[in-house]
Formats: structure tokens, C-alpha cells, sequence
């Protein structure tokens, strides 16, 4: 068993000190051209996203060279030459099927399913890049380390004590940073080109409630490589349209902000058919810029919702990159002020007020740009039109949750959200139903977390009980009938399970699970 550990430990090291400088493989679109193209658009799998997971079983090149000549012959079946030529992904502790114990309870049922959802993967596999330690997955579909996703599964691996394993994720990530400069939204080579909303400094302070402020001090290099790829470009502004580069935007008022991104204008590998039937469908749009929308829409993890869209039923009508989002400018703020106490644990007074100063100036830009007094609530901006979006979302409880609103804004959030929001199994994610995924009548776990705590943060603990109380009769509900923790839940009717986006429901499932083993722990004697 020692010996075991200490190689465990020499093969984590090996990825950890030489991994970063191994070159990526490209993305399967780039890496496998007709043979690419061929599978998706004649949907060999009802799902995209099984064959940019697959492994080849030879180069790229000689299995491009064997396809144009195999593809030649009148009885050419594609789909056996892909069951030929490429196999699945195999990483440890990946079991075929995880029986549920219909008799376990819910807490029992998480605790077993997070050895069922870790996995390891110390060398690159198709478009499955390696990583020095062992990570969690959502799980269904999704067999990756997915950035925000980790983030409310750690929550969960907290209640278990499991710190070992929330370390290593979180050095996963820095291993990703150091070998490209940004977290990626997954461990994939096709998404290489985004991010997603950026959690590492939450990640970082809940590791510091364990193992104490110090390791503000010992990430602080990674919470500065955050910081520098959402503020890439600063130079660049004022030769753009619209004063935007990448995912940096100059406000009227000078005033620096953000937006998601994508830095690629093709449609998603992964999404193939699903992004050229949208663009297909958008004549009067030029393609390239909606595969971008559609790519930053994926970088924000809401793809998709109404907050994107100019018609709120209307997919083809998404504009993600005009638009200065909420959230994602609270999280910029909380990494600002998180930078600023890493620095006042080093006694760096320049640099404590440098970035304390970023925060203040961020958390009034978002007052100024994203408070819409008429509604009561926090709300997206546009800054192609210089106006608020009108979308109201749960994205709009994100500076409650950072606590960057005022007392009188939080009280007027605290009425919307028990009169519009709150239904009888949860808060739905926006007021729009429009069979997208983060609209209603879905509700999702992390953003009921960002929720309760955003209303803790401000006194509001009977609402926030309440919203707390129905999200879990939701989850119960469908464990009891279902045995199974599911991606997302109809907080407003029938039998809990959610649904709409571009996939069937997943069950698993890691946020789910995180928050509402989180979430019951409150309740637990100490």
C-alpha cells in the first residue's frame, strides 16, 4: 500500500513539474478534419459531444490519409470504421454503472458517489488533457474537471472532510494555468478557447478556512494569472469598436469591465450540428459572429438563457459578447479584493491598496452600469446600446453574494426574488420560458447556493430558509422516486425533473450533489 502512495505521488509530481511544458493536441475539429465533420453532420452519435471524447487509435494524420481512401469504396460504413479506429476513455475508479441503493439515504447516496465521479487521468487521451491529481466529475456526459462546476462539488467534498482531494483540484487548476495561462472550461483540447466563470478565489478561501490564510499567500501567483487573462488587452481598447478586446470592456466613463468570450468564431465541436442549424436558421446574421456569441454564451455556463438574447425566445437573436454580465464582474470583484488580502498578508501596502482599489472601483462601475432601479434588481448591461438588458436573472443576486450591494438594493432584491422568483420547489433561474435550460422553469443548484448565501449575507435568513427548505424537497422528491441526484429540476411543476438545452438530463451529479450535501449539513448537531 506505501509503495503504492509513493508511486501515486512520483506520477503526480512527474505531470506537476514536466506536464506543462508537453504540447497540447489540437481540438478533434482542427486534428481530424473530414473525418470530423463527417461524424457529427451525419450524427453517428445522437450526442456531440461522444465523438470529440473518443481516443484515436493512431495519429491524426495516417487515420486522415486511411479515411480518404477507405471512404472511396461504394460499401464504406462510417460508423465501423470509427468503432475501428477509436475507443472510449478508461481513467480509474470509472465504472460502467452506478447502482443506487433505493434504501440509502440522500447523504449516504453522495458520499459513495464521489468515489464513483473521481477519476485520474496523468497523460493526454484524444482531447483529454492529463492532470497531476485525481479530480471529480459532474458526471453523465460531462467526464471532465469543469472550472465553475468544481467549485460546488468542493462545497460537498468539504462536508466529507475530503481536503486531500479539494487540494489537488484546486493544484489541477493551477497546473492548468501554469501550462496555458488561463483555467479552461474543462480538461479539453476543444475548450481551449474559453473559460468559464471564474471561481478559483472562492476555491481558494474555502481551502483557507481549513488550512488558514496562508494559502492566499501560497496561490497568490494563480489568482494573478486569473487576473491577467479576464484583463487581457487593456492596450488594445482604444482601436477597438465599442472600446472591447477580448474579454475586457472600456465603459463610457472609463470605468474597466468584463464580458465572456470566446476565442474562436467556428461553430463548437462539441455542438456541431447544433450551432450551424442555429446559424442556418440566422441568414440575415454573419455566422462567424454568431458562433462567437454562442461560444462566449458556453464560456458563461448559462447555455443557454434569455439573458443572451435580444428576443427572449429566440436563439438565433444571442449577442453574449455586448453584453457586461453580472455575475461574472462580482467574481472579478471578489478576485480583486481576495488579491488585495493575500497582499495585506505579505505587508505589501502599495499593492494592498492597488487592488483594493480595482474592487472599489469595479463594485461602483456595477452600482453605476447594473442596478436598474425601476426593477429593484441587479441586471446584465449592454454596452453596444449603452442600456440594461431587462433580463432579470438569479445572476442578479451576485453582488449580494459578493456583498458589494447597498443595505437598500439587498432589501429590494429580498422582494423580488419571494415575488417573482420563488416558486414551490425552488427559485426559477429566470422569468422566462422559452425551453432553454438556465431559463424557467428550471432551477439549479448553484445558483440557489449563491442565493441563500447572498441573502445570509444581509440578514435575510427567513428567505433564505424558505428558498433552502424547497430546493431540498425538490432534490428528495426526485431521489425517492428516481434514486438519483439529477443536472437540474422543474422548480415549478410535475415531477421535479428539469429540462430543455441541447442534451437529455444528466444525472450524477456534482454541483447538485455538493450544495445539498453542503445545504443538510447545516441541519446536522455539531
Amino acid at each position: 500500500m506505501v509503495h503504492k502512495i509513493n508511486k501515486d505521488k512520483i506520477k503526480s509530481s512527474l505531470v506537476t513539474t514536466t506536464g506543462f511544458l508537453w504540447r497540447a493536441s489540437k481540438s478533434p475539429d482542427e486534428a481530424l478534419g473530414d473525418i470530423f465533420a463527417d461524424v457529427q453532420k451525419q450524427r453517428i452519435y445522437a450526442d456531440g459531444k461522444t465523438f470529440v471524447d473518443l481516443i484515436p487509435k493512431r495519429r491524426t494524420k495516417q487515420l486522415q490519409q486511411e479515411y480518404r481512401l477507405a471512404k472511396q469504396d461504394p460499401q464504406f460504413d462510417l460508423r465501423e470504421f470509427v468503432a475501428r479506429h477509436f475507443s472510449e476513455v478508461s481513467t480509474t475508479n470509472q465504472q460502467p454503472i452506478f447502482e443506487a441503493d433505493p434504501n440509502m439515504p440522500v447523504s449516504d447516496h453522495i458520499a459513495s458517489l464521489w468515489h464513483y465521479l473521481e477519476r485520474r487521468n496523468r497523460r493526454d487521451r484524444g482531447s483529454l488533457i492529463a492532470l497531476p491529481y485525481a479530480y471529480v466529475v459532474p458526471g453523465g456526459r460531462f467526464n471532465e474537471q469543469f472550472y465553475w462546476d468544481s467549485y460546488f462539488i468542493m462545497l460537498g467534498l468539504a462536508v466529507e472532510n475530503r481536503w486531500d482531494m479539494i487540494e489537488g483540484m484546486i493544484k489541477n487548476y493551477a497546473y492548468l494555468m501554469r501550462k496555458f495561462g488561463f483555467i479552461p472550461t474543462a480538461n479539453r483540447t476543444y475548450f481551449l478557447s474559453r473559460s468559464q466563470p471564474p471561481f478559483f478565489s472562492h476555491m481558494v478561501r474555502l481551502l483557507a478556512r481549513h488550512k488558514g490564510k496562508s494559502v492566499l499567500v501560497e496561490y497568490l501567483p494563480y489568482l494573478l494569472t486569473e487576473y491577467r487573462f479576464w484583463m487581457r488587452g487593456k492596450a488594445k481598447l482604444t482601436k477597438q469598436e465599442h472600446r472591447a478586446f477580448a474579454r475586457l470592456v472600456e465603459m463610457k466613463n472609463g470605468e474597466l469591465l468584463n464580458r465572456y468570450y470566446d476565442n474562436k468564431t467556428t461553430p463548437r465541436p462539441e455542438s456541431l450540428n447544433e450551432d450551424t442549424e442555429t446559424a442556418g436558421h440566422a441568414i440575415e446574421r454573419d455566422a462567424e459572429r454568431l458562433y462567437l456569441h454562442l461560444r462566449a454564451g458556453a464560456e458563461s455556463g448559462w447555455d443557454f438563457s434569455s439573458r443572451w438574447f435580444g428576443d427572449a425566445s429566440d436563439i438565433r437573436t444571442i449577442h453574449t459578447a455586448d453584453i457586461i454580465p453580472i455575475d461574472l464582474n462580482c467574481l472579478l470583484y471578489q478576485l480583486e479584493a481576495t488579491i488585495a488580502e493575500a497582499y495585506q498578508i505579505l505587508k505589501q501596502p502599495l499593492l494592498i491598496r492597488k487592488f483594493q482599489k480595482k474592487a472599489d472601483r469595479r463594485a461602483a462601475a456595477i452600482n453605476s452600469f447594473c442596478w436598474d432601479e425601476k426593477a429593484g434588481f441587479f441586471v446584465d448591461y449592454n454596452f453596444h446600446h449603452d442600456s440594461p438588458t431587462g433580463c432579470l436573472s438569479l445572476a442578479g443576486v451576485f453582488p449580494l453574494y459578493t456583498k458589494i450591494a447597498s443595505t437598500k438594493q439587498a432589501a429590494a432584491v429580498a422582494v423580488v426574488l419571494q415575488k417573482d422568483f420563488l416558486k414551490n420547489g425552488g427559485l426559477v433561474t429566470t422569468l422566462v420560458d422559452n425551453s432553454q435550460q438556465w431559463d424557467a422553469p428550471n432551477g439549479w443548484a448553484p445558483l440557489h447556493w449563491i442565493v441563500i448565501e447572498g441573502l445570509r449575507n444581509y440578514g435575510y435568513y427567513s428567505l433564505a430558509d424558505d428558498i433552502k427548505q424547497r430546493w431540498i424537497a425538490t432534490n428528495m422528491k426526485v431521489y425517492q422516486s428516481q434514486h438519483k441526484l439529477v443536472e437540474k429540476y422543474n422548480v415549478v411543476q410535475g415531477n421535479g425533473l428539469g429540462g430543455g438545452g441541447e442534451y437529455p438530463l444528466q444525472d450524477g451529479f456534482g454541483w447538485t450533489n455538493g450544495v445539498l450535501a453542503a445545504l443538510m449539513s447545516e441541519d446536522e448537531p455539531r
